[in-house]
């Protein structure tokens, strides 16, 4: 690992670690401050969690609205943006004939929950087929807004896609549906820290995304941005004291937990930062980088067509594997399995069954090309080897 970067992770040096955007991974600094304050709430916890919370989170919330472009009165706190998911779907109504508007490349959880809603209510989910490989966004747009009809209620859409780690073009689709008078709740699980964010000017109804990963603080921080005109009856998964008080009151405290992580979120904005000359937008350019080299690296290994345009990349690239040789580990093992076998060789990365297996690759400040190269040997064995 390039020593420079890898010194602010606490990464096992004996594992390359090419998987970043499953869980991200938190700098030492920003889990030394997430300590400080655990010692701190678990000497006094009434006082931590009673009298100092509230003003805290209100400082953290205003930090963190400055990255992503909102007014902090229309962010909330949650542990992960699949929570938001569901905070926003289970809160809505829906009736027979109403229509749930995804695209084929939603995250499994995210498509699970509107499974869940549909059932409850009668609706049903719509799945629009973007392909992969892809040759533009425009055939992202074409799919999205050709399953919409009268009876579409609300679209579900990933910022950043899990699976095949596209970016979607998230501005575009936001006001093409809005123009037809549907509302769009956004996935942006992998978009804090990948892409820069400009959450009021989106128009989105919701949006929510992870700070656990791309942005490096601990696990358990992410957030919820509800449009204005849409928080009334939207309410967290877990009712609690703050019911019927107001958006922040509701989502502030929703029960014992432990709040530190979204008190540590102002510190990774600065720490992780504050490693490039150039800030965020250095970092971000640099892991976008890194993910363009890696793919092309792999690509010319394998003699396989780049799935996507350069710019529909942040920091992961998903490849589909080429045919693998009668008996040979990818021939015989699911993707679950491959992963494992590629664990046990010292190699953390990251495969998903899609019609054809596709490898997920991470680039993060600590990685470095030679890495993705020992990928290559490793998946060439996979794909040739007994």
């Amino acid at each position: 690992m390039p020593q420079a970067f890898a010194q602010h992770w606490s990464l096992d040096p004996t594992v390359i670690y090419l998987n970043h955007g499953s869980f991200g991974a938190c700098p030492t600094a920003v889990l030394q401050l997430q300590a400080e304050l655990r010692r701190e709430m678990e000497s006094e916890p009434v006082d931590f969690l009673v009298r100092r919370l509230p003003g805290r989170l209100d400082e953290a919330r205003i930090a963190f609205a400055v990255f992503v472009g909102a007014d902090p009165a229309d962010l909330v706190f949650v542990p992960n943006a699949t929570t938001g998911v569901n905070s926003v779907l289970r809160s809505l109504d829906f009736a027979p004939g109403d229509e749930l508007l995804t695209s084929s490349h939603v995250y499994a959880a995210c498509r699970k929950t509107l499974d869940f809603v549909a059932s409850r209510s009668g609706a049903q989910v719509v799945v629009a087929d973007v392909p992969f490989p892809i040759e533009s966004e425009d055939q992202v747009v074409a799919a999205v807004l050709s399953a919409v009809t009268a009876r579409t209620r609300l679209a579900l859409l990933d910022h950043v896609t899990s699976p095949t780690a596209l970016i979607f073009p998230i501005r575009r689709l936001v006001e093409e549906l809005h123009a037809r008078g549907v509302d769009t709740l956004v996935d942006g699980a992998h978009a804090p820290g990948m892409v820069p964010l400009d959450l009021d000017n989106l128009g989105a109804a919701y949006y929510t995304g992870n700070a656990h990963k791309w942005l490096c603080a601990p696990k358990g921080a992410a957030f919820l941005f509800v449009r204005r005109d849409r928080q009334a009856g939207l309410h967290p998964s877990a009712i609690s004291h703050g019911y019927s008080s107001g958006f922040h009151a509701e989502f502030d405290w929703t029960g014992t937990c432990d709040p530190t992580a979204w008190l540590c979120v102002p510190e990774a904005i600065r720490h992780v930062g504050s490693l490039l000359p150039g800030g965020w937008p250095a970092v971000m350019a640099a892991n976008h980088a890194l993910a363009l080299q890696a793919r092309s690296l792999l690509c010319n290994a394998f003699h396989i067509e780049s799935p996507c345009p350069d710019s529909m990349l942040g920091a992961m690239a998903s490849l589909p594997l080429p045919k693998a040789r009668e008996g040979s580990p990818a021939a015989r093992l699911d993707c679950d399995g491959l992963s494992a076998w590629f664990r046990e060789r010292g190699v953390e990365t990251w495969l998903y069954p899609l019609p054809v297996p596709v490898l997920r690759v991470s680039a993060q400040l600590y990685n470095d090309l030679s890495q993705y190269q020992r990928l290559a040997e490793l998946l060439d064995q996979a794909l040739h080897g007994g």
